[in-house]
């Protein structure tokens, strides 16, 4: 059976009895453990709401789903369908399915929402669907504000209507439960019949952002940084009394209604958010259509604050009300809700045991999406600690905040810690499991310094230079790894390659069967991983240091579940051509034979030759490596580059690195255009290589 195929998609319906049930969480924890078992996971809406351009919740999804099906495919019927001609939308349902399927290895369905009030019993009408596509069920309720008895009466009645439509309920999912009651919940599902869970509720999952409170508000921002207005809202309060008594009673991340012309309370409010020691807001709405006082308006923005400040034609009442009334919802860019929401699905439902009871096939491809979960997953085993020096920079305190989250690893960061801890509040970003540590006064510099002076006094260094050089990020960072207070450094978001790998170079040294410090990028295909080496260290490498690189690659690989066959890539394929190029990859081939004989190396020969099955039975054969090489090495640092850079953007492949491999102790630098994504997964592979030690 081709990589691509298999006998049927698997399938697997989530619904739910009502609204407000986090239907959602539910969708993303299965859709996120999906994609790291199957290549194409797809995503199905059998009903929508018609006069909507886009339903949101099957826009989130699709940023998930790794099938790459358009939106218009993966809609069944509106509403207004199904209430015309319930048999004919029906068969509509089913047909869509099947065309959404036939592309996938396992399609998620999501039913309705209750909006529909002409609808008797919508869950009735899931059901039916569920069992014309041979899909089973996943249900949702709602715990909130319910007993625990309730909850399993609501269970015992939807799986009586699930199963009078001939439906099959896989599992039970009682979500937004009060935390206290979580072990009650999950005894009084117990005798329910399918295996059921309780997850708690999660305040962050329904809490507004700033940007669906300006919404409400029809409110206009006048201060602040745009980008903030993503943060989420925890708290509201209506400062309707003194400064003094509003100080006493704001928290993190509360959204303030205060009146354009209390001057006092304004004034109060934007001093305390930049004041260390109170609690960071989300956003302060001034009612009453008013303006600030030019006096007012001009202090706040002498202040230059990023807060969102948000004005708005309603009165305090109204404002209350429409501010009070909004919940927040999990949208396609909402990352830090999506993170959430699926680690609370990982800590409280084990997915694995729920999707046995599916027919997942057995992935014959290795997709971007499934590399990456293996990354974090192998991370996660250990939680090594790992230093972040560039403490400054949004992407970093971001991903270090989904790092968290996530459990991947313990964090240290460098900076101001003050001024850390505070950005990151702006950016509504948690970092209270982070350890914060300033180099120009940490009590380590002495120590520090010390120690570095006294490794390169044979460079003439002296101990007062040494407390300099320590005050630099990068170097401080080094330090920590080499006195093993943290098990490895990402940086290089805001500094240059040779910023961040000079220090370890210095401190700490190559290991001890290896002279050459290299890298390689892992470069995720649409179906495999490759590793590509060296793309960003060694300009003009020699034999002997080629045979480092091919040795020290095959064993990164191999370490990140490729299995190692490295081709040694040239002009030239086998014994056809000659010149001082073809002879040094000649030579580093054997080598590598001479000093690894258990790793699988061939060459020199051309990249066609080495990835391509038909070229490699023209070219070379017998080759054990020809046309199913996994490990590149190319000969020099010109080529690598460009043809990292190649692949990347014109095939479409993710490329992971560079990934330092040679040093005592793993160090890794990013590229100055480093997106969230690509720091995270840098440091889930730091934290996998500190497993090695």
């Amino acid at each position: 059976m081709p990589p691509h195929e298999s006998a049927a998609a698997s399938t697997i319906y989530v619904a739910s009895p009502e609204g407000d049930t986090g239907k959602s969480t539910v969708a993303l924890g299965i859709l996120h453990r999906l994609r790291a078992k199957v290549a194409r996971v797809g995503v199905f809406r059998p009903i929508t709401r018609l006069g909507e351009d886009r339903d949101y919740i099957l826009e989130l999804l699709l940023s998930q789903a790794t099938a790459g099906l358009p939106y218009e495919d993966c809609v069944g019927v509106s509403y207004e369908q199904l209430h015309d001609d319930p048999d004919a939308a029906l068969a509509d349902i089913v047909d869509r399915f099947h065309r959404v399927a036939d592309r996938c290895d396992a399609v998620l369905i999501v039913g309705s929402d209750y909006t529909d009030v002409a609808a008797p019993s919508e869950l009735s009408t899931n059901a039916r669907i569920a069992a014309n596509l041979g899909a089973p069920v996943v249900l949702a309720v709602k715990a909130k504000d319910r007993t625990p008895e309730q909850v399993a009466h609501i269970v015992d009645i939807c799986l009586a209507e699930i199963s009078a439509q001939h439906a099959h309920t896989a599992a039970v999912v009682a979500n937004r439960c009060d935390p206290a009651q979580l072990g009650a919940v999950g005894d009084a599902l117990a005798a329910a019949g399918p295996k059921c869970y309780a997850l708690p509720e999660e305040p962050l999952l329904v809490a507004p952002s700033v940007a669906e409170l300006q919404e409400a508000v029809e409110g206009t921002l006048i201060s602040g940084d745009p980008a903030l207005l993503s943060r989420e809202a925890m708290d509201l309060m209506v400062a309707g009394m003194t400064a003094e008594r509003v100080l006493e009673r704001i928290s993190e991340g509360v959204a303030v209604v205060a009146a354009a012309d209390r001057s006092d309370v304004v004034l109060a409010l934007a001093s305390a958010h930049a004041a260390e020691g109170f609690p960071s807001l989300s956003c302060i709405i001034l009612n009453g259509g008013l303006d600030l006082h030019p006096a007012i308006a001009a202090l706040v923005s002498g202040l230059k604050l990023r807060l969102p400040i948000i004005t708005t034609r309603f009165r305090t009442f109204e404002t209350a009300s429409r501010v009070a009334s909004t919940r927040g919802r999990v949208m396609a860019h909402s990352v830090r809700k999506i993170d959430t929401a699926i680690a609370l699905m990982e800590q409280y439902v084990d997915l694995d045991d729920l999707l046995e009871q599916l027919a997942i096939p057995i992935p014959a491809v290795v997709t971007p999406q499934m590399f990456t979960y293996q990354l974090m997953e192998w991370a996660r085993a250990a939680r090594k600690r790992i230093v972040l020096p560039e403490g400054d920079d949004d992407r970093i305190l971001t991903a270090a905040g989904r790092l968290l989250q996530r459990g991947v690893a313990e964090l240290t960061i460098l900076g101001d810690e003050s001024q850390v801890r505070s950005r990151a509040a702006e950016l509504g970003v948690d970092l209270a499991g982070a350890t914060v540590l300033d180099p120009q006064t940490s009590e380590l510099c002495d120590k520090f310094a010390e120690q570095y002076a006294e490794m390169r006094r044979h460079k003439g260094v002296t101990l007062e230079q040494a407390r300099e050089t320590m005050h630099d990020v990068s170097y401080f960072g080094t330090m920590l790894v080499h006195n093993d207070l943290v098990d490895g450094m990402v940086s290089g978001a805001r500094h240059t390659t040779a910023h961040t790998v000079r220090p370890a170079f210095e401190i700490i040294r190559t290991q001890p069967d290896v002279s050459t410090v290299s890298s390689i990028f892992l470069m995720c295909l649409a179906d495999r991983v490759l590793a590509f080496g060296d793309c960003a260290i060694v300009p003009d490498p020699t034999a002997e240091q080629l045979a480092d690189i091919a040795i020290s690659s095959a064993r990164t690989a191999s370490r990140f579940g490729i299995e190692p066959r490295v081709a040694m890539l040239s002009y030239s394929t086998g014994t056809s051509g000659s010149g001082a190029d073809v002879d040094k990859v000649r030579t580093a081939t054997e080598l590598v034979r001479e000093r690894a004989p258990e790793i699988l190396v061939d060459g020199p020969i051309q990249y066609d030759a080495a990835v391509e099955p038909s070229v490699a039975r023209s070219k070379m054969p017998d080759s054990p490596v020809a046309g199913r090489a996994t490990v590149l090495i190319f000969p020099d640092l010109n080529t690598g580059n460009n043809t990292y850079k190649a692949v990347q953007r014109s095939a479409g492949a993710i490329a992971i690195g560079p990934v330092l491999q040679g040093l005592n102790k793993p160090v890794n630098d990013l590229s100055r255009g480093a997106l969230v994504e690509d720091i995270v997964n840098t440091v889930a592979i730091t934290a996998i290589q500190a497993q090695d030690r």
